[in-house]
Formats: C-alpha cells, sequence, structure tokens
C-alpha cells in the first residue's frame, strides 16, 4: 500500500445496519405511543389511532408519490393487506395502551414478532427466543392477575397484526423497490383508520389536536414503519422478530420517563432478558444480498478472421 492511499472505514454489515434502524424505529414508536396517551381524553383511542393513520398516509403519498406502473396485481394485493394490518396493528395497540401500561401493552403485542421468530432455522436462534419469552413472562407478571383481561385481549389482537405486518412487509419490500410500497399500504391504513375512528373523532376534534396529530404521525408511525420497511431488507424475518424483543424495554424506559409509570424487580430483570436475546438474534441475522454472491464468470471468445 503506497503512502498516498487512504485508508478506508469497513463498511458496517448488513446486520448491524439493520440493527440501528430497527432500535431508532422502536425508539420512535414507543415515543410517539407515550405522547399520545394524553390525548385519550379528547380524542379516545380509536380517534388518536385514526388520525395518526390517516396523517401517515397523506405524508407518506406526497413524500414517496407512487405510480401505478411500480406495481404488479399481486403487489398491490400484498400492499393492500399489508395496510389492513397495519391499520389493525395500530388500532388495537392503542385500545390496549387506554388500558394498560405502556411497557405492558408493548411485551404483549411482542407475541407477534415472538412468534414469526420461531419459524426461523437454527438451534442457536431458538436460544434467544426462548430468553425473549422469559423477558416477556417477566414485564407482564401474570402472576400477579392484575391484568385488564380486555386489554390484554387488545395487545394480543395487536399481536397477530404485528407478525403478519412482518412477514408482508419484507414481501412487499422485496418485491417493490424503496418506499413506494409503504406510500401504498399506509393511505390503506389511513383510510380504514378514519373509517373506525369517525365517529369518535367528529365531535371532539379542534384544530389544535389535528396539527399535534400530524407531528405525531411524522414521529410515529411514519418514520418507524420506513425504518423497519428497509431494516426488514437487511434481517431475516426470524432474527428482526428476536430483535423486536427490545421494544417492551423500551417502552418500559420511555413509560418512565414520560408517563411517570414505575417497572418493579421482576420488568427490571425482564428487561436483562430481551436485551440478551435482541443481541444475539442480530448476531447471525443479516440476510444474503446480491453484491456477496460470486462474481459470474464469462469466457472469452475469439473474432473470426
Amino acid at each position: 500500500m503506497s503512502p498516498q492511499t487512504p485508508l478506508r472505514r469497513p463498511r458496517p454489515s448488513g446486520a448491524q445496519t439493520g440493527l440501528v434502524m430497527a432500535l431508532a424505529a422502536m425508539s420512535a414508536a414507543q415515543l410517539g405511543s407515550a405522547l399520545t396517551v394524553p390525548l385519550f381524553d379528547q380524542l379516545g383511542a380509536l380517534g388518536t389511532a385514526g388520525l395518526r393513520l390517516g396523517w401517515a398516509g397523506v405524508l407518506l403519498l406526497l413524500l414517496v408519490r407512487p405510480r401505478r406502473r411500480d406495481f404488479t396485481r399481486r403487489d398491490l394485493a400484498a400492499c393492500t393487506v399489508l395496510g389492513v394490518a397495519t391499520a389493525g396493528m395500530m388500532v388495537f395497540f392503542m385500545l390496549a395502551l387506554s388500558r394498560l401500561p405502556l411497557g405492558t401493552a408493548s411485551a404483549l403485542e411482542f407475541l407477534g414478532p415472538l412468534a414469526v421468530s420461531l419459524l426461523g432455522p437454527g438451534r442457536g436462534r431458538k436460544v434467544w427466543t426462548a430468553a425473549a419469552a422469559i423477558g416477556v413472562v417477566l414485564l407482564t407478571e401474570p402472576w400477579h392477575g392484575g391484568l385488564d383481561p380486555l386489554g390484554a385481549g387488545y395487545a394480543l389482537a395487536a399481536a397477530a397484526c404485528w407478525a403478519a405486518y412482518i412477514l408482508l412487509t419484507q414481501r412487499v419490500g422485496d418485491s417493490v423497490t424503496g418506499l413506494k410500497g409503504l406510500a401504498l399500504s399506509m393511505p390503506v391504513a389511513g383510510i380504514l383508520g378514519m373509517f373506525i375512528a369517525a365517529p369518535t373523532v367528529s365531535a371532539h376534534l379542534t384544530w389544535p389536536a389535528l396539527w399535534i396529530m400530524l407531528a405525531l404521525a411524522a414521529l410515529s408511525p411514519v418514520l418507524p414503519f420506513a425504518l423497519e420497511f428497509l431494516a426488514l431488507r437487511r434481517l431475516t424475518t426470524s432474527a428482526f422478530g428476536t430483535l423486536m424483543s427490545l421494544e417492551p424495554a423500551i417502552a418500559t424506559l420511555i413509560g418512565l420517563l414520560v408517563l411517570g409509570q414505575t417497572p418493579g424487580l421482576a420488568p427490571a430483570v425482564g428487561i436483562a432478558f430481551v436485551v440478551i436475546a435482541g443481541m444475539g438474534a442480530t448476531r447471525t441475522g443479516a440476510r444474503p444480498v446480491p453484491d456477496t454472491l460470486p462474481a459470474p464468470k464469462f469466457q472469452v471468445q475469439q473474432a473470426p478472421s
């Protein structure tokens, strides 16, 4: 190497980049959820969920501007189903959040990604999945019997929608370039969310609340969903699902700082379990990318004399 040759920094791997994106997405999502809680008294859980989804659909349409020729019929169908799953995930989680602490609701919702993580092969991955499951149990503390049954049901419904969202997001992300798939699925979620929330919002909506919901929609779900959309191109669905075990820990921390919800000893131990599980999942979670494949060999033919 000559003295003039500049040193190149090693580029981060796909798993490391996906890890950063997933962590940023989870932090923004939980912060947005915590900041939405004070608006429940005015707009209700359905109203806040519908307005966030509606604004998110408008923002992504304006920013990305998807076109019809960018999608096949299968892509359109997949984006539509993804929009339905996204709306269900948001609406059910807001309903759960109106009855449960932020950390508890997030821990129950995590059962969806945890189920997805079981689909991955490998003995080591199942070890991390088991550690994440222990953390979820410690976070929810089912032995106390103090969980609101309806709130727990809403959280489990959000978990099922989240599992479908993970699988559909990777399918759409692999077939549609950029964020065009998300820009098509989010308006579908927004229309469905506003249809559900219309009876609640119409009587209590004010201009200040409308602009506040616009800001919250940009923070969550636009930013987290875009980051998750990109992260799922770099991680397997099973690794991404196990990595989402960090979300209850992040939700517990944000619930403490923003809402004053103090966790007990068992949730603190559960946070340690889910952090360990998330770190272990990212070690072998990178998806193969095209530039890692061997270059094709070309045969050189002689020109005819």
